[in-house]
């Protein structure tokens, strides 16, 4: 299951890396310890001790594993542990960071941009939040399916916040969110593209439209989703929202979810570079070898490791961000099988599938009498497929979702558990029959086992 034969060229590669240093006078570095070898493997040993995200039965949360191009480059990168905070401390890595920055904002179509990479998406949106506070105070509002870290954000910076309702789709309710922009002084409207409970993606070319009218600004969250503007296969509505991200006034879209890299990778971006000026501050000690703009100086971050740009830069080269590209071809996989899965539940009458997936998630849950059977049901198959070493996750509908899905389920519970699959790993399209028959021997346990009980 781990790949390891490429590491024969991370030797290869470090040679050459020696190479760039070879004028200085000789130094070596201390070995690792005698008891390193030890300790290694003992580390080996706890580390057995997990869920196999790489393996495509693992298909719960959103784990995809590291392209190999990405983890060799890591670990290049570390045998020199750059610091992007300074072109002093990452003088070969921020050069790196701006071209693989740059290729991202060219994805989402801005023709200029400021931005950097993050430690995560939370840290991204909480930058996009901090500058959108200094540029317009007051209200935000994102859907009640987005993520929620933008409601402990607000909190963090002071900032008002608001949850719009969604629609049985799981998108932004586009009539409650004028009914708020009408009412309230809203500053800030964060879309989601791509929320990480269902994988909907809000209406943001609608959402434009009512900016036009009210004035705020927008925020994109495409930090699961914000590689998908890339695929073929994106139904209408999806589609004309990636068609606008252009249109946002920021971005935050995270590399280690579906940009193949290790974590912490995430990505923030602004279409005004003049947003650059809410950043502006004096370090007496930091910066003397380099009169140049520096990432530091577009960052609420001090410390960032810069072997997180090596990787990102190196598997962009590797794999162009580009339609119909073999990068692109692996999230388009996603989605087939995605749709796939969901059609199957569909026309098994055991399950009750939720909404037609947009990206590459799928939600359902199983028949019943009511929301709690089908709830202890679901619960049941997450167990029984575990033990055949498919990995689900679990997810909560709330109320409203719940009516408008299933409408038949007596509403003896305020939440309904259900099933949920994050087909994000571009194998999970051809590893579809396996997880069938594997959900198909788990429901009939579970089932047999409910009847005979």
């Amino acid at each position: 299951m781990l790949e390891r034969d490429s590491l024969k060229a991370l030797d290869e590669a470090l040679s050459v890396l020696e190479q760039g240093f070879s004028a200085m006078p000789d130094f070596k570095p201390a070995p690792l310890n005698p008891k390193g070898r030890e300790v290694l493997l003992e580390t080996a040993r706890r580390m057995q001790d997990n869920y196999p995200y790489p393996h495509p039965l693992y298909a719960g949360q959103m784990l995809k594993p590291p392209h190999a191009m990405a983890r060799l480059a890591y670990m290049l990168a570390l045998w020199i542990n750059p610091n992007n905070h300074a072109l002093d401390g990452g003088r070969a890595s921020s050069p790196l960071e701006r071209e693989a920055v740059a290729a991202i904002a060219a994805m989402f179509g801005y023709q200029e941009h400021l931005g950097h990479l993050s430690a995560s998406g939370t840290i991204a949106n909480l930058e996009a939040l901090w500058v959108a506070r200094h540029a317009k105070p007051g209200l935000v509002l994102a859907s009640s399916q987005a993520h929620y870290t933008h409601s402990r954000m607000c909190e963090v910076l002071g900032m008002p916040f608001k949850a719009v309702p969604v629609d049985s789709r799981g998108r932004m309710d586009l009539d409650a969110l004028e009914d708020l922009l009408k009412r309230e002084q809203v500053a800030t409207v964060v879309v989601t593209l791509g929320n990480t409970a269902l994988g909907a993606v809000d209406p943001l070319h609608e959402v434009i439209k009512l900016r036009a009218k009210y004035g705020f600004r927008i925020h994109v969250d495409a930090a699961y989703g914000g590689y998908f503007k890339l695929v073929d296969n994106l139904g209408k509505d999806a589609r004309a929202a990636y068609d606008a991200t252009h249109e946002a006034d920021s971005i935050v879209v995270d590399p280690h979810k579906h940009g193949l890299q290790p974590y912490g990778c995430g990505c923030v971006l602004f279409k005004d570079p003049s947003v650059g000026r809410y950043y502006k501050h004096d370090s007496p000690y930091t910066y003397f070898t380099s009169a140049e703009l520096h990432l530091g100086e577009i960052s609420l971050e001090c410390s960032r490791a810069g072997a997180a740009a090596v990787a990102l830069w190196a598997t962009q080269r590797l794999l162009p961000m580009v339609p119909g590209g073999e990068f692109a071809k692996g999230l388009a996989a996603g989605c087939d099988a995605a749709l796939s899965l969901h059609a199957a539940l569909k026309q098994d009458s055991r399950y009750l599938p939720g909404i037609d997936p947009e990206l590459d998630i799928v939600v359902w849950s199983l028949a019943g009498s009511g929301r709690k059977q089908a709830g202890e049901r679901a619960q049941a198959v997450f167990d029984a497929a575990a033990q055949r070493h498919l990995h689900l996750a679990l997810l909560k509908v709330p109320d409203a979702l719940a009516k408008a899905w299933w409408p038949k389920l007596a509403a003896d519970a305020d939440m309904t558990v259900a099933l949920r699959s994050v087909l994000m790993k571009p194998e999970h399209r051809e590893w579809l029959p396996k997880i069938r028959e594997i959900l198909d021997a788990s429901t009939s346990q579970v089932l047999a086992h409910t009847v005979s009980g």
